[in-house]
């Protein structure tokens, strides 16, 4: 079936073929094969290579679940959060003990089936194994069929909670930032976008292990680039490229973020608040000059600039706006805060 066109009145259902059968996303086939002399499933990917999933002992399979769990498996213990995708549960495994998180996909908006930014999150995690990149761990389903739960490894809090209840001292923002520039090197490295980074998708253990979380608006990319809707990333954290309307994206959308991160949890507050995508470029430009074709090349021929009246701001005011930073640190941020995102300063440097 293709995924990217995922359509079904029989909605989860159909899904759970996702996790036996070959599945197609965004033009790559991932194959999904049960060894009944194995205890592991093997997938195959293009990109990522194989990896093993190992089956879970003494699970017996049913009919109408596939290989999926129910979610009576699990006690919900508090509710931890809520995104635009779905509600997230505190949850105990009750086969394992384990704490887990628990997220519940919503589906409210959606007639015909499953929310494709939800297909896309689940076809990514369950490829992706990396430190700094949060754990999928299973796909289990609700009573009747009629609700989806991803089960996630659980973390202590969000950097956004962190920066609210405490301030960060700088050797702390040194590795959380690291962290962050890890995991982000192994999704590029696997010409992955993640398209949405900010502080309340930064995920941290009680052990202060960082991990990069809600993949819905991720997307694999290719060369040649391919035409993708430049309203992603969260408007604090948005790329001017992307405020300007480039109908093509590469790793430094991700990396302007990685910028507005760093700034926020240097200064303990957001570094960009716009309230809309006209001021959100005003700040841009107060902060680090007005862009031209000097250092910005194909700039005036981006297909939004005609609609914004931009101020004539000579000046880069970064090091005005973080007079205790060293040089060092005001040189990284300068790079991460290119206007040519072909200048930008890549992740997997």
């Amino acid at each position: 079936m293709v995924v990217s066109r995922y359509r079904s009145r029989t909605g989860i259902s159909n899904l759970l073929k996702v996790l036996q059968p070959e599945v197609r996303f965004e033009h790559v086939t991932f194959g999904f094969k049960a060894s009944s002399r194995s205890n592991h499933y093997t997938t195959s990917c293009p990109l990522y290579g194989g990896i093993s999933l190992k089956k879970k002992k003494n699970v017996k399979s049913q009919s109408n679940l596939g290989n999926c769990r129910s979610v009576k498996d699990f006690e919900k213990l508090n509710r931890i959060g809520e995104g635009t995708y779905g509600i997230v549960y505190r949850a105990r495994d009750m086969r394992s003990d384990e704490i887990v998180a628990l997220k519940k996909v919503r589906m409210d908006k959606e007639k015909d089936g499953i929310p494709i930014s939800s297909l896309r999150e689940i076809t990514l995690l369950l490829r992706l194994r990396h430190p700094n990149i949060v754990e999928l761990k299973e796909v289990v389903v609700g009573n009747h069929l009629e609700s989806l739960f991803l089960v996630m490894s659980y973390c202590e809090q969000d950097l956004a909670s962190l920066l609210e209840n405490m301030q960060a001292p700088f050797s702390e923002v040194k590795c959380i930032v690291l962290q962050l520039l890890r995991g982000l090197a192994y999704l590029h490295h696997n010409f992955i976008l993640h398209r949405d980074l900010k502080v309340s998708n930064l995920l941290m253990t009680d052990k202060g292990c960082v991990k990069i979380a809600d993949f819905g608006l991720a997307r694999v990319y290719g060369i040649p680039l391919k035409p993708m809707t430049p309203r992603v990333v969260t408007l604090w954290y948005r790329a001017p490229e992307l405020l300007l309307g480039s109908k093509t994206q590469t790793t430094a959308v991700d990396m302007w973020a990685v910028g507005c991160i760093l700034a926020e949890l240097l200064a303990h507050k957001p570094l960009l608040p716009g309230s809309s995508e006209i001021q959100q470029v005003d700040l841009i430009v107060q902060l680090l000059g007005t862009p031209n074709e000097n250092i910005w090349p194909g700039f005036s021929r981006l297909p939004l600039v005609g609609q914004y009246s931009l101020r004539k701001q000579p000046y880069n005011n970064l090091k005005n706006k973080f007079t205790w930073l060293s040089e060092a640190g005001l040189r990284l941020l300068n790079l991460l805060f290119m206007f040519n995102p072909q200048r930008r300063y890549p992740v997997l440097h």
